[in-house]
C-alpha cells in the first residue's frame, strides 16, 4: 500500500474501536492467555513500559519498523520488538516514553513522529512489565540510527507483507517458562515474532484490516 492512500485512512484508524483481548489471543502463548485478564496480574504491581508501532513511507510504499535486539543477561535478549522500553521518572507520560525510548533506540527525534492512537496494554509474565503500545506515523523517510549497546538492527516491515496472514505460522521454542512449547508468530525477513511483540501486532493487524474493509464497501 502506497503511503499516501495509508494516511487517507488515519482519521478513521484512530476512531476505531479496539479489539484488545480478542486479538491478543489470536497470537497468545497458550501459557499467556490467563494473563490476558486485568484481574490476574493486578496485584503482582507490574513495571510500566511503554513501545511505539511506527509507520512510516519507504520508497513510496508504507512500512512498519521493529528492531531486533542485541544478546544480553535477561528474558527479552536478542527477540523482535517495537522501539520503547521502561518509564523514567522524567517521564510525562507513557506517550513520552515511547517517543523517548524510540529516539534513543533508533534515532528518530518525536518532531519527526505524530501519534495515532494509543493501543491496549499487554501483560509480560516473565519481566513483570505492562506495555503500553502507541501507534504513530512519521510522513517523511526515515534514517535509523541503532544504539547498538540495544539494537542488533531494525526490520522494516512492508504493511503489505504485515497484512498478510501467510507471515503468520506456528513455530516451536523454548522459552524462560517452558521448552519445546509451539506458539503463533509472525515471520518477518526470517525472524520470528511472538510473544508480547506479536500480540500487539495483531491488534493493529486488526484494527488496520477493519478499516480498510469498512472503506472498501
Amino acid at each position: 500500500m502506497l503511503f499516501n492512500d495509508f494516511i487517507k485512512h488515519l482519521p478513521k484508524i484512530e476512531k476505531e474501536t479496539l479489539l484488545s483481548t480478542d486479538a491478543h489471543a489470536k497470537m497468545a502463548p497458550l501459557e499467556r492467555i490467563s494473563y490476558l485478564k486485568e484481574e490476574n496480574y493486578r496485584d503482582k504491581n507490574p513495571r510500566k513500559a511503554a513501545v511505539l508501532m511506527l509507520f512510516y513511507p519507504k520508497n513510496e510504499v508504507t512500512h512498519l519498523a521493529l528492531i531486533v535486539r542485541n544478546s544480553y543477561p535477561g528474558v527479552h535478549s536478542s527477540q523482535i520488538g517495537f522501539p520503547g522500553g521502561k518509564v523514567e521518572e522524567s517521564d510525562v507520560d507513557l506517550m513520552e516514553t515511547a517517543l523517548r525510548e524510540t529516539h534513543e533506540e533508533v534515532g528518530i527525534h518525536p518532531e519527526k513522529i505524530r501519534i495515532i492512537k494509543p493501543f491496549s496494554e499487554i501483560y509480560i509474565p516473565p519481566s513483570n512489565f505492562l506495555v503500553a503500545p502507541f501507534m504513530g506515523v512519521s510522513h517523511e523517510e526515515l534514517t535509523f540510527v541503532p544504539d547498538l549497546d540495544e539494537v542488533k538492527r531494525v526490520l522494516e516491515f512492508s504493511i503489505v507483507d504485515f497484512l498478510d496472514d501467510n507471515t503468520i505460522t506456528n513455530v516451536k521454542m523454548s522459552t524462560s517458562y517452558a521448552n519445546d512449547i509451539e506458539v503463533p508468530a509472525f515471520i518477518v525477513d526470517k525472524y520470528v515474532v511472538w510473544g508480547a511483540t506479536a500480540m500487539m501486532m495483531s491488534e493493529l493487524k486488526e484494527t488496520i484490516k477493519s478499516v480498510l474493509a469498512k472503506s472498501y464497501f
